[in-house]
């Protein structure tokens, strides 16, 4: 299991990051928070190095997509490491025996080791060992008990690991159910809980992989099944991970109702509370996989999964198919989401109804899926996957359905299959995967309803400390299908990222001892813009996203960086009256059109490490973007500053703070955003292994608005505690 104290000591070392945009140096979710909050990564980048975290890696086990997905490493690496592992009968006692047969540098070395599964010296790879972790928060004026959240995983004859996610919840909702007296639904409002949303039991080896409980899966490119969130998937892994909302969350969202007026009017709507932490929804169910059969020339993979797992919605992605019969019909107020009323003593009275919230168990998703992959090689295969799924309604009283733009397809039967090959030679890798998915989804002026095809192909040339990737993609309009996670931009179509788009990708990454740059370019294009008259726009939408990140060691002790990112949403359309933030926006005649502004971002960064106990980071970004709201002749101005400190005299002990200033938009005080944020967070090592970590955050709004100046609290003060024990 992955060692604390080792974490703790290499906290500051250097990762140049593949796929990722810059130097990945944390050893925990908070300084992947503090990485996301500076822009420095993205959030793409962020949910996958969160679960890579989490999970951990052992070196004996993973393939060539799992290595490939560590901080750091180029496929040449990754060659390198499985080179060396092979001439080790499959066992890597120690990772810094990479270096000394010069697979990686010591640099490489560093910056992957937090994400490494590591035993303590003499403990044996059969043995039974763990650790379990509890974790809480709590914000000044918080009137309930604080949340928590416990983790706890063991593993025993190596192949065998157990795990289990425990939270206590107190802003969830009760179920919703049909109040025939109303011909609604009501729900109980929230209380304190307990829950236990993840457990798995896992059984894998360097040939099998048999998992029951909450699990993960992915192949391929992505393109038919995937929810790992990892680069590069290629089969089945655990799930118990819970994560934290950085945000207070308000502690009234309801509306009139019944009662002819909101219980959030004046100070009952300015209250923030801690929120509870989360965790994503998942399978859960059996899955089983023949990891390598060997063959007489090569050797064989396949995967097969069942899951009956319970889904929460967001309660306006839903509508009542008894009453409306295409959610694509806006103007009929029939269509609109169901109203979800407040449970009383007496179920006569008059009541409020809530707003913006997540309905727990509305939904049984129950899937089932399977694949099946020939490998020449390591670097050589071709496969087929195939999946289908179709969501339960679990409440009586009314025909529950997904509206239109929802990630999930209206009709709620929905599936995808697809073949996918990969071919690898020298400094050659090529991938690619072709799929189509269904659905009864009904048509739309958009897009056809059924389903559709896609298509990906993806190229990566690796040389000496230097890797250009080339990806093509196709995703075509009708192509709905939400366990499709492939090379995409952030934008989305009808509630799906992988959909409505086609373009083109240049990824290009060069390492040297005194500098690293990455650089990207995307060009990408709506299908659906092809049919100018359809369109709101009338026109094709090509859009662009571009960045240049150079960072240079000037001295030992010195490294400066800069990033220039311009993002278009539409390179056809010019001029300020646009928006850029928002997906859509609304004309004077009520109609929506997609955003199609600009915005450039400028960061600069200055790094001091003087020796190995301390490192200083200082900050800068400017950004400039479209907002009509603001004007429509000049750029809305974003600043923000960061000064981040780390000093760890120790092995076993660490502290860590974090300045932060930020002003959306400096023109209008109180149009946006203005806050300074602090936090200090100091982790020690106590008894041989276990981890005590206190951190303190605090946040004061300073902007205009009418929102900030009701605001409570304001300053905001939060203390975070976590214990994890090692068995």
């Amino acid at each position: 299991m992955k060692k604390l104290a080792i974490a703790l000591l290499l906290a500051s070392s250097t990762a140049h990051a593949i796929p990722y945009e810059t130097f990945i140096d944390v050893d925990d979710e908070a300084d992947l928070q503090d990485l996301l909050t500076a822009q420095d990564i993205t959030q793409d980048t962020f949910d996958e190095l969160l679960d890579l975290l989490e999970r951990g890696l052992d070196l004996d086990d993973a393939d060539r997509d799992e290595l490939y997905a560590l901080p750091n490493l180029t496929y040449e690496d990754v060659d390198k490491i499985l080179k060396y592992r092979d001439q080790r009968k499959g066992h890597i006692a120690d990772p810094s025996e990479l270096v000394a047969a010069g697979a990686i540098s010591q640099e490489k070395l560093l910056g992957i080791s937090a994400f490494l599964i590591t035993r303590a010296p003499g403990e044996s790879p059969g043995g039974a060992h763990g650790w379990a972790r509890l974790e809480t928060r709590y914000t000044l004026h918080d009137k309930d008990a604080p949340p928590l959240g416990l983790r706890a995983r063991v593993t025993a004859y190596k192949h065998l690991t157990a795990g289990i996610a425990a939270v206590t919840n107190r802003n969830d909702i009760g179920d919703p159910q049909w109040d025939p007296n109303r011909g609604a639904l009501i729900a109980a409002r929230p209380s304190y809980t307990a829950a236990i949303p993840k457990a798995f039991v896992k059984w894998e080896d360097a040939d099998y992989n048999l998992i029951a409980g909450s699990y993960r899966a992915g192949f391929g490119q992505r393109l038919v099944f995937d929810n790992t969130r990892y680069y590069t998937p290629n089969g089945l892994t655990l799930d118990d991970q819970l994560y934290y909302v950085g945000d207070l969350a308000s502690t009234c969202r309801e509306t009139a109702g019944e009662t002819g007026i909101s219980p959030c009017l004046g100070a009952n709507g300015t209250k923030y509370e801690t929120p509870d932490w989360a965790y994503r929804d998942g399978l859960f169910g059996v899955a089983a996989g023949v990891k390598h059969l060997e063959l007489a020339t090569g050797y064989l993979q396949a995967y097969v999964w069942a899951s009956a797992s319970r889904r929460s919605i967001y309660q306006y992605e839903l509508y009542d198919h008894n009453k409306c019969a295409d959610p694509h019909n806006d103007k009929d107020p029939s269509c609109a989401a169901p109203p979800i009323y407040v449970k009383q003593g007496d179920e006569l009275d008059p009541t409020t109804a809530y707003a913006f919230q997540t309905l727990p168990n509305v939904f049984q998703e129950q899937l089932v899926g399977g694949e099946v992959a020939y490998y020449a090689d390591r670097r050589k295969s071709i496969g087929l996957t195939a999946y289908g799924a179709t969501e339960k309604n679990l409440v009586n009283g009314l025909d529950l359905d997904f509206q239109e733009w929802s990630r999930l397809p209206t009709g709620r039967t929905f599936g995808a299959a697809g073949a996918n090959f990969s071919y690898g030679q020298g400094w050659l890798d090529v991938f690619g995967e072709a799929a189509m998915s269904f659905d009864k989804q009904p048509d739309s002026p958009q897009a056809d309803g059924g389903g559709g095809p896609a298509a990906i192909l993806r190229v990566t040339a690796t040389g000496h400390k230097e890797e250009l990737e080339a990806v093509l993609r196709y995703y075509s309009s009708s192509y709905k299908n939400p366990y499709a996670r492939p090379i995409s931009q952030a934008d989305e179509f009808e509630g799906q990222r992988a959909r409505d788009e086609a373009g083109g990708r240049l990824r290009y990454i060069k390492q040297s001892k005194l500098f690293t740059l990455h650089a990207l370019l995307d060009v990408w294009v709506p299908p659906s813009t092809f049919d100018h008259a359809t369109t709101p726009t009338g026109h094709t939408t090509p859009k662009l996203d571009t960045y240049v990140r150079a960072d240079v060691r000037t001295t030992d002790e010195l490294r400066l960086g800069l990033w220039v990112r311009y993002q278009d949403k539409d390179l056809e359309q010019g001029g300020h009256d646009q928006c850029y933030e928002e997906p859509i926006e609304t004309t004077v005649t009520g109609d929506t059109v997609p955003c199609s502004g600009r915005q450039l971002t400028t960061i600069v960064r200055a790094r001091w490490l003087p020796d190995r106990t301390f490192e200083g980071t200082l900050m800068l970004e400017h950004q400039l973007l479209d907002d009509a709201s603001l004007s429509k002749t000049a750029f809305r101005q974003d600043v923000a500053a960061w000064a981040i400190a780390l000093w760890k005299p120790d092995n076993r002990f660490r502290i860590r703070g974090r300045l932060r200033y930020f002003d959306e938009a400096i023109e209008d005080d109180a149009y946006l955003e203005k806050s300074v944020s602090a936090l200090v967070d100091a982790g020690i090592v106590l008894r041989s292994r276990d981890v005590l970590r206190v951190r303190f955050d605090t946040k004061y709004w300073l902007d205009g608005r009418a929102s900030t100046m009701t605001r409570q609290p304001n300053p905001e003060l939060t203390l975070w505690l976590s214990y994890e024990a090692h068995l």
